[in-house]
Formats: C-alpha cells, sequence, structure tokens
C-alpha cells in the first residue's frame, strides 16, 4: 500500500474529527458521491473507451429502487440496495448488450437516449411520486445507530468510495483488465490474444452501472427523498466532466475530477449570478470553456499532470512487477516434427468484385518455418487474417491440426495454438511491456470478475507476470519489463509483439513483417531467436520482405502475386523461378 494512499485515509478519518463546518461535511458527502460514478466511468470510458452520458439513469434506479422499498414495503434501506443493485445489473446487461456493440458516435447517442428515458419514465410514474419525487425515506441504520445526519454518514460514503477505488484498480491489475485496457486500441488485437471483447464491454458496463446505483442509494438516504431532477442527461454530463477533467484513465483522477468540478461549480454558481444576474446556468458554459482548455493542454487530466509532480513511491498505482519465481504455467504438446499442421486448400476472399486471396493452397509442416512472401498488394496480410479468423474465406479450407477453422473467430483459433503479430505493431502504449506480454497469456489464465475484484487471483496473477518476464528473458528485453512501451523504438516493439505471442504458448506463430524497422544486429539476434524456437518445435509462418533475411532464415517459400499462388520450395528453388523473378525477385 503506498504513502499517497496512507495519506488519503488519514485525511478522510480526522476530517470529521476536526471542528469542520457542518457545510463543508456535506460537500464532501457530495464529493464523495459524484467519485462513486465518476470512477465507474474512469473504467468504462477512460480505461474501455466506451463513452456514455447516461451514468445519472443509474443513479436514478439506485436510488429510487430503494426509496419505493422503504417507503411502499417498510423494507430496511439495506435490502433496497440489493434491490438496487440487482435492478441496475440486470437493466444494464439489456442495456449493454444492444448499445454496446455500437462504435464511433453511436455509442454515446445511444447512451443519451436511454438515459432521457429513464428521466422522463421517472416524473411519469404514478406510484413514483411523478416529478415530485418520494419522500419521507429512512436514513441508513448500523446496528442501532442511525445516519442521520451529514457526519453520520460521511464515514459510510467515503468508505464506499476506498472501496470503490481498491475494487477497480484490482480488476485493473488483473488478467481481465489488461484485455479491457486492450478494448481502446481496437478489438483486433485483443481477440487475437483470445479476449471476448464483446463481454469484456459488457464487464465494464455493469460494472459502472453498479457503482451508479450504490451512489444513488447512499443520495437518496442521505437526502431522504428523491426526485427525477438529479438523474437527468445535464447530471450525466457532469459525471463525465468530472471523469475527464481529473483524469479519465486514472481512479484517482475520478476522485480529484468530483472535487474539483463540483467545488468549481458551487463558487461558480456564487459569483456568476453577481455577475451576469440569475437568469442562466453560467457555470456550465464555463465548465465547458474549461474542458475545451484542458483537452488542448492536458488532454490526460489533472492527476496525470500532478503525479508528475510527485516521487515514484507516492503515486497511485504502480507496476506490479513480475514475482522471482512462480509455478510454471501447463504448456501444450508439440506436433510430431514433419507432421502437417495447417493445411490452405483452395482459399478464395472476395471483397464485392475484388479477388483478394484466389485459390491459395500451401501448408505448414510441424517444426519448419515457412516464409510467404511477394510484392506489395499481393494478399499476404489478407491470407494471414484469414488464418487467424480476423476475415472469413469466401470458400475453401483452412485447417489447423485436422480441425477446419476458416469460420472460427481469432479467440478460438488462438485458443488452438495460433498465436500472430502485427503488420503495424499493436501495443498498448501506456502499459508496461510486461504487461503488454501478460496480455498474451490471457486464456492461461481463469480467474473471472469476482475472484479479479476481491483480489483472489494473485497467485495465478504471479503466474501469468512470471512467465512474461520468462517471454521477454527470451527474447532479450528483459532489462526493459517495467518501461512503456509506447517509449520503446519501433524495432522493439516488434520484438515486444513477438514475446507477447510466445506467451500464447503457440504451436504456430504467425509473423507479419517482424524484421521491420530493426536494425541489421537486430536481425541477426531475430533469426537466431526464430532459429531457436524451431529446434524447440515452433512451427512458424512469416511474411518479410528483407529478401536476405528470409532467404537464410525459411526452410520453404510459398510466393502470392496478386491473390495467386505463382511459386512454392525451397529457397534456392524458388529463386530461380522465372514467374518469381518476373513478379518480385528481379536478379536474384
Amino acid at each position: 500500500m503506498n504513502r499517497f494512499f496512507l495519506l488519503f485515509i488519514a485525511a478522510l478519518a480526522v476530517l470529521p474529527v476536526l471542528p469542520t463546518p457542518e457545510f463543508w461535511i456535506t460537500q464532501a458527502n457530495y464529493i464523495g458521491l459524484y467519485a462513486i460514478v465518476a470512477i465507474g466511468l474512469v473504467l468504462l470510458t477512460g480505461v474501455g473507451g466506451m463513452t456514455s452520458f447516461g451514468q445519472a439513469a443509474f443513479v436514478g434506479l439506485g436510488a429510487y429502487a430503494s426509496a419505493y422499498l422503504n417507503t411502499a414495503y417498510g423494507l430496511s434501506p439495506w435490502l433496497g440496495l440489493m434491490a438496487g443493485v440487482a435492478l441496475s445489473m440486470t437493466v444494464a446487461f439489456v442495456l449493454g448488450a444492444l448499445t454496446m456493440r455500437l462504435s464511433g458516435h453511436y455509442l454515446p447517442l445511444g447512451t443519451i437516449a436511454w438515459g432521457l428515458s429513464f428521466f422522463y419514465l421517472f416524473g411519469n410514474m404514478e406510484f413514483l411520486g411523478r416529478f415530485d419525487g418520494i419522500g419521507s425515506i429512512a436514513p441508513i441504520a448500523v446496528g442501532s445507530l442511525e445516519l442521520r445526519s451529514g457526519h453520520a454518514i460521511y464515514y459510510l460514503i467515503w468508505a464506499v468510495v476506498v472501496l470503490s477505488v481498491l475494487a477497480t484498480q484490482n480488476l485493473l491489475d488483473s488478467r481481465l483488465g489488461r484485455s479491457i485496457r486492450a478494448l481502446k486500441g481496437g478489438v483486433v488485437m485483443a481477440e487475437a490474444m483470445g479476449a471476448r471483447t464483446a463481454w469484456l464491454r459488457l464487464v465494464c458496463f455493469v460494472f459502472a452501472a453498479v457503482l451508479a446505483s450504490l451512489s444513488g442509494w447512499l443520495y437518496a438516504h442521505m437526502q431522504r427523498s428523491v426526485n427525477p431532477t438529479p438523474f437527468g442527461l445535464n447530471a450525466g454530463i457532469e459525471y463525465l466532466f468530472m471523469a475527464v477533467m481529473g483524469g479519465a484513465g486514472s481512479v484517482w483522477g475520478a476522485i480529484l475530477g468530483a472535487g474539483f468540478v463540483s467545488l468549481l461549480k458551487d463558487q461558480l454558481q456564487t459569483v456568476l449570478p453577481k455577475l451576469f444576474g440569475s437568469s442562466g446556468n453560467f457555470e456550465i458554459i464555463v465548465l465547458g470553456l474549461l474542458l475545451i482548455f484542458l483537452l488542448q493542454y492536458a488532454r490526460h487530466g489533472l492527476w496525470p499532470a500532478l503525479t508528475a509532480l510527485l516521487p515514484k513511491s507516492w503515486r497511485g498505482q504502480q507496476d506490479q512487477g513480475a514475482p522471482a519465481s512462480a509455478p510454471a504455467l501447463p504448456v501444450r504438446s508439440r506436433p510430431a516434427l514433419g507432421q502437417s499442421l495447417l493445411s490452405v486448400d483452395k482459399v478464395r476472399k472476395e471483397f464485392g468484385g475484388l479477388v483478394a486471396v484466389n485459390d491459395m493452397a500451401f501448408e505448414v509442416k510441424a517444426g519448419e518455418v515457412l516464409g510467404l512472401i511477394g510484392p506489395n498488394g499481393a494478399g499476404k496480410s489478407t491470407m494471414f487474417n484469414l488464418i487467424t479468423g480476423v476475415l472469413s474465406a469466401t470458400r475453401g479450407v483452412v485447417r489447423y491440426a485436422g480441425q477446419e477453422i476458416q469460420n472460427l473467430p481469432s479467440r478460438d483459433i488462438v485458443r488452438l495454438g495460433i498465436a500472430r503479430t502485427f503488420q503495424h505493431v499493436k501495443l498498448l502504449p501506456g502499459m508496461s511491456v510486461l504487461d503488454n506480454v501478460a496480455l498474451g497469456a490471457h486464456l492461461r489464465g481463469h480467474a473471472g470478475v469476482v475472484r479479479s475484484v476481491l483480489r483472489l487471483n494473485r497467485a495465478e496473477e504471479g503466474q501469468l507476470k512470471h512467465e512474461a518476464f520468462r517471454q521477454l528473458e527470451r527474447v532479450g528485453l528483459a532489462h526493459l519489463a517495467h518501461e512503456p512501451a509506447g517509449s520503446l523504438a519501433l524495432g522493439q516493439q516488434r520484438i515486444v509483439e513477438i514475446a507477447r505471442a510466445l506467451c500464447c504458448d503457440p504451436a504456430l506463430l504467425l509473423l507479419d513483417e517482424p524484421a521491420a524497422g530493426l536494425r541489421h544486429k537486430e536481425k541477426e539476434a531475430l533469426a537466431a531467436l526464430l532459429s531457436r524456437l524451431r529446434a524447440e518445435g515452433m512451427s512458424v509462418l512469416i511474411v518479410e520482405h528483407d529478401m536476405d533475411f528470409v532467404m537464410k532464415l525459411c526452410d520453404r517459400l510459398v510466393v502470392m502475386e496478386f491473390g495467386t499462388l505463382i511459386a512454392q520450395g525451397v529457397p534456392a528453388q524458388v529463386q530461380q523461378d522465372p514467374a518469381v523473378l518476373q513478379a518480385y525477385l528481379g536478379g536474384l
């Protein structure tokens, strides 16, 4: 537990003990309520990349569920809490299944739509008191102590904030958390590592909805009355403001953003009416201008700018690193050398009238390095995407270890033992090199959301991190394990991608231009690494434009031109093929 966290807990504990005015305690309570919602938005929007303007609706669900059950049936607030969370989870699951599949501007528009719907639903339901709402709500009781005052409920609110911080950080520091971080960079890489991206988006959505529901429950029993006004679109926008201003990628930024926006708005509501009159909400204009300024000059929010000034030991979440030793993860058995491992049989891919791959047929044998070469635009990367499930074939059959895989998604194909790198590097630049590589071991772990949130996955997490560090040692980059991946040179990033693919424990490794951007010595080291992998029984299918590299490394070559197979055989044979000389290799 770092120093900053301990200092934060100490400050929270002493605030009500000091002669603090009731107004400031009330203000702190509201900041805590806002922070709980903003923490959920950090996971959903800042990390997962899914913008939501509708979180205030889930705050309303938690508030109204508990308020109605308490006033209509006399149920205790604690039963109302369980009912509100259950209702929010159910609604979030249904709404998430419908809207989390949207992308681009359609997703935030979808959240606006259901956010407005819930606001008017709360205001038009007779049993919820319509726009007058529900009053005379009982306070929360802890044993015989009723939390009626701001001082009394303060510790409960901030205990929920602290637990929300810990739960979110625990989730992010897990195999699921690494895959959630990968969502922001697109689904292709995450799926290629075995992540179920649609399910992960839904997990983020439900998790954020539960936190918003907790905030609503606390709000209802602190205020002792609810009406639709705090749960409208304006409130949803403010929650997003808080997350973005504080630092949408940081859990602690959510608390900072909630405090900053809340205190600034309060001051603006006092000052601006004196300057411009009380006929307009001028504070919203100021907050909007401030947000534009922040996105221009500190687009990652206030928290990263502040933490850059602090010593490392005082910062929030640190890279946990890899244990010095851990039980080895299970390793898949390798096929017998020379056995046909991958078979491509008359595979065709059409994009409308364009034939990108034209009845390609070749095989990869266990323990060999096969080069797939051809001029730019020959269809090599398309062929890779057909093998790895990114694209589906128009016709033809792809078999791996005797099983047809042409219609399987990427996450199922990597589970069978095929791992890949990408033509354009797909790393998460803000994550450490170690965590990027550990992403490749996603399918080799099993801890789910509950175990991750409760930190019951530490033994498994240690195994995954240790395996990631072992693969970095294998490729010669262990000394960079704790560096941000985005700080590495392009050639090093390509080697990190290979280490990540090796972390999948593949029997067949697909490398898309791995030597691009590497210096001569780095290429020699890469060739030595691939030769060692071949000696260990690894099969490699490689696309590469460096002919000297390919000719020295590969056992056989397959040559494509305009999506069609024009030659295949050992390098010496291919070098002399007239069709290859004409199409690609020139004077070789």
